[in-house]
């Protein structure tokens, strides 16, 4: 197991001083989000050439306090060098509200040289460096303290291997011509978009929704907007406010009182007594708005066969560079182009180059 340095990070400063000196640190996070709409961040992991740092952010508020403000700037200056880096940098940013200025994801990396797309960590050490890793503790309460001495090693073994991979994965992506593709899709996980929470949006998530029309439909966006809000407000996971189910029923009855609403099945006395009233006032906003909203068209028989041409066209690509076909772009974004949409990884960087551009000029032959 590899050595490491517990931090403190309500009282040690050490990383303040010793982070900005470096170019470049591997980073993980332990977290939970079981019983929290955002997840709680429990430990940051990170690994410089020399050193290997587990710091437990934990009590730390980073929102108001300066020093904790200074200390995760301190933290976010080097290039991070994560592994399927996606959820690490969403709690970071819902955490602290900061981003690293750079990223490097390996699993990314390793795709684009051929390896499984969702490659883990352990395999990808092993495929590296014929190295087995512990298994990892994924059932466990990271947010306990004192953090036994077990996580706190596979914790830190869980960042000793990443600068080691990072020079690997960079030569061999180099010498394909494929460092700036890896480059180009890890620096689009530091857009804030894919971290933010939009309650307009949230019907989406909403299960059975897809189908409604007209004032049903309405009323489910107008509800899981409120759901949202108030999973937010409170901080609990949606289904904890009110299930997919009984809010899909509420807004196919769209009961006009509490009575009605209490009669809702599967919607718990209390929830209907706690916020009743204002899913009367919400189910009423919605019922002055119709909803023009139409479920997804399904491809016709033409568009079938275009779309099968497309598919080829991908298929044919990803066998030439020697790449998983989803991995350039998998059937639903090609459904969501032959249905008129163009702002789809597809149709950017890397991947327009070697195979998006061919695609536009057969949408538009047809």
């Amino acid at each position: 197991m590899p050595e490491y340095q517990f931090v403190d990070l309500k009282t040690d400063d050490r990383l303040g001083t010793t982070l900005p000196e470096q170019s470049r640190i591997g980073v993980d996070t332990e977290f939970v989000r079981e019983k929290t709409f955002y997840a709680q961040l429990c430990l940051i992991q990170i690994a410089t050439e020399s050193e290997i740092y587990c710091a437990d952010p934990m009590g730390l508020d980073a929102r108001n306090d300066d020093r904790a403000k200074a200390l995760w700037q301190a933290i976010t200056t080097p290039a991070w060098v994560l592994h399927s880096g996606r959820q690490d940098l969403e709690v970071i940013y819902q955490t602290v509200e900061l981003m690293p200025r750079e990223v490097f994801d390996t699993q990314v990396a390793a795709a684009l040289l051929g390896y499984q797309p969702q490659i883990g960590y352990g395999n990808l050490v092993n495929e590296l460096f014929g190295i087995d890793l512990a298994k990892s503790h994924t059932r466990a309460d990271w947010s306990q303290r004192p953090l036994p001495n077990s996580f706190m090693e596979y914790a830190a073994e869980d960042v000793q291997y990443l600068l080691p991979a990072y020079d690997t994965l960079t030569e061999r992506l180099d010498k394909l011509g494929r460092l700036q593709w890896a480059v180009e899709d890890s620096m689009d996980l530091l857009n804030p978009s894919h971290y933010e929470t939009d309650a307009t949006q949230a019907i989406n998530r909403m299960k059975g929704a897809k189908n409604l029309r007209g004032r049903a439909r309405s009323a489910a966006a107008h509800l899981a907007a409120w759901r949202e809000r108030e999973a937010l407000r409170r901080n609990r996971p949606r289904q904890w406010i009110i299930r997919d189910s009984v809010l899909l029923d509420i807004a196919i009855n769209r009961p006009d009182t509490k009575q009605k609403l209490g009669a809702t099945p599967g919607l718990a006395a209390r929830t209907a007594a706690r916020s009743g009233g204002q899913l009367l006032s919400v189910l009423a906003d919605a019922e002055n708005e119709r909803s023009d909203y139409e479920p997804p068209q399904k491809p016709n028989e033409q568009q079938k066969t275009v779309l099968k041409r497309m598919q080829k066209e991908v298929s044919d690509a990803a066998g030439e560079l020697g790449l998983a076909t989803e991995l350039i772009a998998p059937k639903k974004e090609l459904s969501s182009a032959l249905l008129g949409s163009r702002d789809l990884r597809i149709f950017r960087g890397w991947r327009r180059e070697q195979v998006g551009q061919r695609l536009l000029e057969m949408l538009e032959d047809g």
